[in-house]
């Protein structure tokens, strides 16, 4: 779920998106972009227009539940999410974890075990740091354990694993600063601006109050990606067409200061750590970022894509020292043999002075399959 500073709201339940689908991008004729807003109350705020005492109804129509008799289902609706969502991070993870399950069917725990455990890590991306971490935690786990079936071994690899992610499970606060800004960074075709769509709606459907700047303006139809999702969400977006990134980001951060938005988001051109000149424009965006607002922007999140393996752990570095980031979010775990690499994130995370929590992880394309990491969850889905 959700934890916000000024108000704990839900991740939401899944919305079909069918409708959405259809609607089309608004105009770009004008720098700012409002879009009508949403004819119902979200969940949230519907819930909590029901706090007060309940009316009596008239004789002709049916009595409204009073909130204690809702708490119940809406209980049990989320609990079936969560448990959906766990079905498709197994799935997702299938192909990571397999080859890493297969380690423990045999009959004795032996070096054997432990370098075939060893060849399925490495195989898995966790990285040669990573590795040699858990198999020593692992060791020390079994011996004090006692443990002598390898399927002992696997139960207390969970625990190694959970232990090390343990740092990364965070949620993201929103609501100390009024609006709360964040830069969203990521090379292209890490789902960057997908993630933004789906986390816009999230928001919105909880009832803050979001606004987007299109600041992508160096990848084709980036902007026009972002309109669309702006129109689905029913929130405002500030563009301009072939514009300076942080001039939108200025102006997006100032209007949203003015219209008294909970959420300011800027999506920020995508770049590899090795375009060093570009890398530098990402710099400027943050600089001018914090000249429109004191103490902006409070959140800098990075986008990878979990396929990517290693090179993800390289671009949490050379992001981390360009702009100093706050969180990631991981994305298209699903499908890729390559999962361990949140293994070697969080043993980056665990030697720098402060951790980078993971808000998130996704395993599909849909907007209920991007959501919040928890580490237990996540190292017995891979071993599941």
């Amino acid at each position: 779920m959700f934890s916000f500073i000024k108000k704990k709201l839900g991740w939401g339940s899944a919305q079909d998106e069918s409708k959405a689908s259809t609607d089309q991008a608004q105009p770009a004729a004008t720098e700012t972009v409002p879009v009508a807003p949403v004819e119902s109350p979200s969940p949230v705020t519907a819930a909590a227009s029901t706090a007060g005492p309940v009316p009596a109804p008239a004789p002709a129509a049916p009595a409204p539940l009073a909130p204690t008799q809702t708490a119940a289902p809406e209980a049990r609706a989320g609990a079936s999410e969560r448990r959906s969502w766990l079905d498709k991070l197994r799935a997702g993870l299938r192909k990571t974890g397999s080859s890493i399950a297969q380690v423990f069917t045999g009959t004795q725990i032996d070096d054997a075990l432990y370098e075939e455990l060893e060849e399925a890590l490495l195989m898995a991306d966790a990285g040669v740091a990573a590795t040699e971490f858990l198999l020593t935690d692992l060791k020390r786990r079994v011996k004090e354990a006692k443990a002598t079936d390898p399927a002992q071994v696997k139960g207390l690899l969970v625990e190694a694993i959970t232990e090390l992610l343990q740092p990364l499970e965070k949620s993201l606060e929103v609501g100390t600063h009024t609006p709360t800004v964040i830069m969203v960074a990521g090379v292209n075709g890490a789902g960057k601006t997908t993630t933004i769509g789906k986390l816009t709606r999230h928001l919105a459907d909880a009832g803050q109050r979001v606004l987007l700047a299109a600041a992508d303006t160096f990848r084709a139809a980036a902007r026009e990606q972002l309109l669309v999702w702006a129109d689905r969400n029913r929130v405002d977006i500030v563009s301009q067409e072939g514009g300076d990134p942080a001039a939108v980001t200025f102006d997006a951060v100032q209007a949203g200061r003015a219209r008294g938005c909970d959420v300011v988001i800027a999506d920020t051109a995508g770049r590899l750590a090795t375009q060093l000149h570009l890398m530098e424009e990402l710099r400027k965006v943050k600089r001018v970022i914090g000249k429109a607002m004191d103490t902006a922007p409070h959140e800098v999140l990075l986008v990878v894509d979990g396929n990517t393996g290693q090179n993800a752990l390289s671009q949490v570095k050379a992001f981390d020292e360009a702009l100093g980031l706050t969180g990631l979010v991981v994305t298209k775990l699903d499908g890729t043999a390559k999962g361990g690499v949140l293994a070697a994130i969080a043993l980056w995370s665990r030697q720098r002075q402060s951790p980078v929590p993971v808000y998130f992880i996704g395993v599909g394309e849909k907007l209920e399959d991007l959501q919040t990491f928890q580490a237990r969850e996540f190292a017995q889905a891979l071993l599941s």
